[in-house]
């Protein structure tokens, strides 16, 4: 019997196309070409990777004719050269013959499916591939690629900082504010779709930045007083990929920002049924749930939410657990959490609630390990969270002591991840860390 009359022809090229993206998806991932043709990391910056290619191309080297199957040559170890024969014995080569005839469309299906760092090497393969971040359908792969970690972005010291892959457990030294005017400090202080956005200390302007392409835009100076505290939140249209900005006083004043119009566009003061001030959490991140974008308040505690279909605001007065401290808002699938520490005598724990949504009670649904618990016995502990969607980072300090912990809220698991030691001053240094968020990376997002 034929294979047509078993199986349709439409499954058979489904399949095939998907072991295609998978074989060359492991092909760049293991692709280390030497350095004279690529840098060894996505930290370094855009001129330094077109001086890379210029020098390539003064050299014998074409990078117009370079083959992506006949590596450059370089020397190899003997490590890596069993490797090689290791690979050679088992079968497992690419023939050009068969390559060669890769279909071209699915070429950027298979980039935008890269890891971050894996993408940033195969730029370097052509210009073709170099410029993808411009192309327009290369941006409709991306949108359809749903990324499982968020990375972290922290701010260290001065203008500089950090970002974390929790999935190859590394720090990369990226300071997104460079492209900024250098004698202001900004701090990251809410995230959307691949974009941050940072807040000036001094005068209060906001900017937002994509952490790796280097979009930016700084923002049109905002009305309203800003002589409260204040908490900001973010939310993006996946699809248009316009994104607003919301900040909050606690004296009731709220500003809206709108990239499309790139202006501010709803500006004005809490109804007086909302009990002002507000307290608000500076320890907290607001988090956006479908249409609504919620803040955390204290003294009476809730939190105050916003609508941004209606513009209306609305509170929910929920008494807090005993005895916590350093508590934060956050989300996953599309439920409220809430972590804090919970201290009591000598003991200090992290614990996670989830806000029911007939009672408007927080219930405990987790605590963390005593493994991770028993340094902090009988010793003064501050938590920041680092991030509030799905994956929590949570950074736990005493003294000089600093410890990162994620916790996976559909999982329930916790994990300790390595601490940023990241070079300064000629040394690499280990960064305390207090202030960061959670993005989710996008090679096409525009600020």
């Amino acid at each position: 019997m034929e294979v047509e009359s078993v199986i349709p022809k439409q499954i058979i090229t489904d399949q095939l196309e998907k072991e295609l993206i998978s074989s060359l998806c492991r092909f760049i991932i293991h692709y280390r070409p030497s350095s004279r043709h690529c840098f060894a990391d996505f930290d370094d910056t855009t001129s330094e990777y077109h001086s890379s290619v210029m020098a390539a191309k003064k050299s014998r080297t074409n990078l117009k004719n370079l083959d992506l199957f006949k590596l450059p040559p370089s020397k190899k170890s003997r490590k890596e050269r069993k490797k090689k024969s290791d690979v050679a014995a088992s079968g497992e080569v690419l023939d050009e013959e068969i390559w060669k005839e890769f279909p071209e469309v699915l070429f950027e299906a298979v980039i935008a499916r890269l890891p971050i760092d894996a993408f940033f090497r195969a730029r370097i393969v052509c210009r073709k591939w170099n410029s993808l971040l411009e192309s327009p359908s290369f941006a409709q792969q991306c949108s359809e690629v749903q990324r499982e970690w968020p990375w972290f972005y922290t701010a260290t010291y001065a203008n500089s900082g950090a970002l974390y892959d929790p999935s190859s457990k590394r720090w990369y030294n990226r300071p997104c504010t460079s492209t900024f005017p250098q004698q202001m400090i900004l701090l990251s202080i809410a995230s959307a779709g691949g974009i941050l956005c940072f807040i000036e200390t001094v005068d209060m302007n906001f900017f937002v930045c994509n952490p790796f392409t280097g979009s930016n835009r700084c923002l049109p100076a905002r009305t309203g007083s800003f002589q409260s505290q204040i908490a900001v939140g973010m939310t993006m249209n996946s699809r248009s990929g316009v994104y607003k900005i919301v900040w909050l006083g606690s004296n009731g004043e709220y500003g809206v920002y709108d990239s499309e119009r790139n202006s501010w566009i709803q500006t004005g003061s809490m109804p007086p049924d909302i009990r002002l001030p507000l307290f608000l959490n500076s320890r907290s991140q607001a988090v956006s749930i479908g249409n609504n974008m919620y803040f955390m308040r204290s003294n009476p505690d809730g939190i105050v939410s916003y609508n941004k279909s209606s513009g209306l605001w609305t509170q929910l007065m929920i008494p807090l657990p005993p005895h916590l401290s350093d508590h934060t808002l956050a989300e996953c699938d599309r439920r409220i959490i809430l972590a804090g520490l919970l201290t009591k005598n000598a003991a200090t724990c992290v614990c996670i609630w989830e806000l029911q949504r007939m009672t408007l009670l927080w219930k405990e649904v987790d605590r963390m390990p005593n493994s991770l618990c028993l340094e902090f016995y009988g010793k003064v502990v501050r938590m920041a969270c680092l991030g509030n969607r799905g994956l929590l980072m949570l950074s736990l300090k005493s003294g000089q002591m600093n410890r990162l912990v994620t916790y996976d809220v559909a999982r329930r698991e916790w994990e300790k991840q390595p601490g940023c030691a990241l070079p300064r001053d000629g040394r690499r240094k280990r960064q305390l860390l207090a202030l960061g968020t959670a993005f989710y990376p996008s090679l096409t997002a525009k600020a």
